[in-house]
């Protein structure tokens, strides 16, 4: 999979349309749940692309 190159004003839309009326951190967590709820669909393809100590998962 290639990463795409980082775009901030696509950054800022995304910020923006998960913090709608958000006060406070606990409002701003639910906000990205309910955005990535909405946006990702499950299961979907993902490659592990470094190993971690404390992750369960294998490089590849």
């Amino acid at each position: 999979m290639k990463r795409p190159k980082r775009d901030p004003v696509r950054e800022d839309r995304i910020h923006n349309e998960a913090f709608v009326d958000a006060n406070g951190p606990e409002e701003q967590v639910m906000g990205w749940y309910y955005y990535l709820d909405d946006k990702i669909r499950f299961p979907f393809q993902a490659q592990c692309i470094a190993a971690k100590a404390v992750s369960p998962l294998l490089k590849g």
